[in-house]
């Protein structure tokens, strides 16, 4: 299964690639949203892990983007963010699950 991990902080970032490498995953990794946008566009993905957070794009636009295009991979929102007006939002835009860190 190949993972589209998409979060700027890095020292989480470098554990969430570790612990899913280690469970058998192939995973990529994008820091910001232009390159996420990018990555998920050209390239095909079991899943995407996204942060909502992120520089240059930010993650609920990234995903908005996608779904207009027909980019139907399932989607995990993983962000700070914990309204209830967020989570709709994240949901709404085409998220299969939000969690909060």
């Amino acid at each position: 299964m190949r993972i589209l991990l998409i979060e700027d902080e890095a020292t989480l970032a470098r554990q969430l690639a570790d612990t899913l490498s280690q469970a058998g995953y192939v995973v990529d990794h994008a820091s910001d949203g232009i390159d996420a946008e990018h990555l998920g566009t050209e390239n095909p993905y079991d899943a995407v892990i996204l942060d909502l957070g992120l520089p240059k794009l930010d993650g609920l636009t990234v995903l908005k983007r996608w779904r207009q295009a027909g980019n139907g991979v399932p989607v995990l929102i993983l962000t700070a963010r914990d309204s209830w007006v967020e989570k709709v939002e994240g949901i709404d835009a085409g998220a299969d699950d939000y969690l909060t860190k």
